[in-house]
């Protein structure tokens, strides 16, 4: 498996691939995403464009490095089937919340098996690829390697599974909101996004006491009960993981495959030995 992606979909979508691909031309097609071999890279539309780097090759009479046009067309879900499953995905409440959320359930594909659909690719049926290469298999190493990079785009920003196909972010979550679960949601969404309103203050006023009479100096600064002779322990005091748990596992500079809470764990518990020794 690829290090590519590190989100489930992300994975999944390379998965796919793998499963109908021939396993040489991935391994090649990973060496071009991590090699900077993808001058550009563009998805607009649903379709994906890249430009692709080729190999000097004097064998064959290449003397100049090659730059071949890559593009890969997902196949698009009909307006009438999109339809169908914002309607069965809107009468589920853990589906519906999560995607008002901006958050992709791990579930989300048994919602279009029911209609005997697929959100992942399953099959070269699935999308169309097209190379400007002179390899004649499909997918070249070019077009594998630009699904790489797709699946990196999709770890960023996980509707992008839903612009390829064919359906926008903006479109599901505005179709989502018309139902009355998306309404009540929606309304709830609204009132946490309200503006601060203006207040005339933002510290509290000071105000003066009266001060109390008949208090000698020595009640005054020894107190009417004597001071505690022991003083008890103070409770161990943890620091706080929740700035470092807000960044998740994968945060965007977290460049190693182990999951950033847990590093954070071990450094913790190693700092806060240190300090009892």
């Amino acid at each position: 498996m690829s290090q590519f992606s590190r989100s489930w979909w992300g994975q999944k979508f390379i998965e796919a691939l793998e499963e109908f691909t021939d396993s040489g031309r991935l391994s090649r097609g990973r060496s071009y995403a991590k090699g900077g071999k993808v001058k550009s890279f563009e998805i607009k539309n649903g379709v994906v464009t890249a430009q692709v780097r080729g190999s000097v090759n004097p064998y064959f009479g290449v003397y100049k490095e090659p730059i071949y046009t890559t593009t890969i067309e997902f196949a698009a879900i009909s307006p009438a089937k999109w339809a169908a499953v914002i309607a069965l995905i809107a009468s589920k409440a853990s589906l519906i919340s999560r995607l008002l959320l901006n958050e992709i359930p791990d579930n989300i594909e048994d919602s279009f098996a029911q209609l005997r659909l697929n959100l992942l690719p399953r099959s070269r049926k699935d999308f169309n690829s097209s190379c400007s290469c002179p390899d004649y298999s499909n997918p070249c190493k070019h077009i594998a390697g630009v699904h790489y990079l797709v699946a990196a785009e999709l770890d960023r920003d996980p509707f992008l599974l839903f612009e390829l196909r064919g359906l926008s972010r903006k479109d599901l979550h505005k179709e989502l909101a018309k139902s009355p679960l998306g309404q009540a949601l929606s309304a709830e969404l609204q009132l946490q996004k309200r503006p601060p309103t203006a207040v005339s203050a933002y510290y509290t006023p000071p105000a003066t006491q009266p001060v109390k009479k008949g208090h000698s100096l020595r009640d005054f600064w020894h107190g009417a009960k004597r001071l505690p002779q022991a003083i008890e322990p103070l409770p161990e005091t943890l620091v706080s993981g929740i700035p470092v748990k807000k960044q998740g596992d994968f945060p965007a500079f977290w460049t190693r495959d182990n999951s950033f809470i847990e590093a954070m764990e071990i450094l913790y518990e190693q700092v806060r030995n240190k300090g009892e020794l």
